[in-house]
């Protein structure tokens, strides 16, 4: 007889879900939670946008700046939200579970 094929569970981030959201809350506008959880190519995007938004402002580029503003604040709410939700993956691609999360299965 046949034994059922159970589905691999998926590994875990090793990083903090704590760190993680406490980063994303305070400094998600400058990427500190993707440098935390390695994605380093997000984290510098998100840098470079808060540079822009400061220049444009500087610059008295203010439309340009209040665009810059929303896009970036827009994306480290909505990245906030799938860290509390438990639906953001770290850089290797692993969920960053929130204490208490059942662990998905993989699909292969």
């Amino acid at each position: 007889m046949d034994s059922p094929v159970l589905p691999r569970q998926e590994p875990p981030s090793p990083k903090s879900y704590g760190t993680a959201v406490a980063l994303s809350s305070v400094l998600g506008f400058v990427g500190g939670h993707h440098f935390y959880l390695g994605r380093r190519a997000e984290g510098v995007l998100d840098a470079a946008l808060s540079v822009a938004w400061v220049v444009c402002f500087a610059l008295d580029q203010i439309v340009l700046g209040i665009l810059f503003v929303v896009a970036d604040f827009g994306h480290a709410l909505v990245v906030t939200i799938l860290l509390l939700t438990g639906n953001f993956r770290d850089g290797a691609g692993r969920l960053v579970y929130y204490p208490g999360q059942p662990v998905r299965s993989r699909r292969d």
